[in-house]
């Protein structure tokens, strides 16, 4: 059984930095597209990043530049470090995994696992 467990959220001041963590536990049967999403109530959910098993990466606009995706197979860990936080990046954080497109990041794929989030608000 996969499982998905996200970690380091929490409250932060404008301009601060958090990273987050995923933890990946179980045999994921393929590579996988790893990423990070997020969601405030009322919002739609937002593809903040990902990274494919070739370690290219994309970002979301509102984020580029800011939060930098990363994994370490050798922990079967997965990062989000955020800098430079705004209010708006006020959301509850998720990991998840994506095996149907063989290792790359297909936009149009949904993940088919995912964590329990982790939430991050900033705010003065």
């Amino acid at each position: 059984q996969v499982q998905l467990v996200e970690s380091g959220g929490g409250s932060v001041q404008p301009g601060g930095s958090l990273r987050l963590s995923c933890v990946v536990s179980g045999y994921l049967n393929s590579p996988a597209c790893m990423q990070w999403f997020r969601q405030d109530p009322g919002k739609v959910r937002e593809r903040v990043a990902s990274i494919d098993s070739n370690l290219n990466t994309k970002y979301a606009d509102s984020v580029k530049g800011r939060f930098t995706i990363s994994k370490d197979n050798l922990k079967n860990t997965l990062y989000l470090q955020m800098n430079s936080l705004k209010p708006e990046d006020t959301a509850m954080y998720y990991c998840a995994a994506e095996t149907f497109g063989g290792g790359f990041c297909y936009p149009t794929f949904t993940p088919n696992y995912w964590g329990q989030g982790t939430q991050v608000t900033v705010s003065s």
